[in-house]
C-alpha cells in the first residue's frame, strides 16, 4: 500500500486573493468553503480525490518568518516555459532571487503573498 498527496494546505492572510491566483495558475475552480474562511480549489472535472491534489487556502494571521520549507513546482501544459512566464507574472507572480544563479532551467517566483514556487522548463501533458 502507498499514499498519495490528496490536498495541500497553505496558510495565508487573504484566502480569496490566493484562491483566485492559484485557480488561474493551475486552471482550478473553487470546490468549497469552510466556516473558518478556508477555500478549497481543485481540478474542475475531478475535485478532491482526483489525480491532482486540491489546494486549501486557510486563513492565518501568524506572520511568516522566512522561507517556507516546502514549495510548489509547476510545469506548463499548453505552451512552453517562456510563454508561460509572462502569463504568471500578469496574474501577480513576482520573480524571486534565492541565489539560484543564471544557469538554472527554472524560474523562481512568488505568489501574491510571497510564497515561493518554481516554473519548470519541461512541458507536461494536462491530466
Amino acid at each position: 500500500m502507498a499514499c498519495r498527496i490528496s490536498e495541500l494546505v497553505l496558510d495565508c492572510a487573504d484566502p480569496e486573493r490566493l484562491a483566485a491566483f492559484w485557480s488561474e495558475v493551475l486552471g482550478y475552480v473553487e470546490l468549497g468553503r469552510e466556516d473558518d474562511g478556508s477555500i478549497e480549489i481543485g481540478p474542475p472535472d475531478a475535485g478532491f480525490g482526483g489525480p491532482q491534489p486540491t489546494l486549501i487556502l486557510s486563513p492565518s494571521s501568524d506572520p511568516r518568518t522566512g522561507k517556507l520549507p516546502l514549495h510548489i513546482d509547476v510545469s506548463p501544459t499548453d505552451r512552453d516555459q517562456e510563454a508561460e512566464l509572462p502569463r504568471l507574472l500578469a496574474l501577480g507572480a513576482r520573480p524571486v532571487d534565492i541565489g539560484q544563479g543564471d544557469d538554472v532551467t527554472w524560474h523562481v517566483l512568488s505568489d501574491p503573498e510571497g510564497n515561493e514556487f518554481c516554473l519548470l522548463r519541461r512541458r507536461i501533458p494536462p491530466v
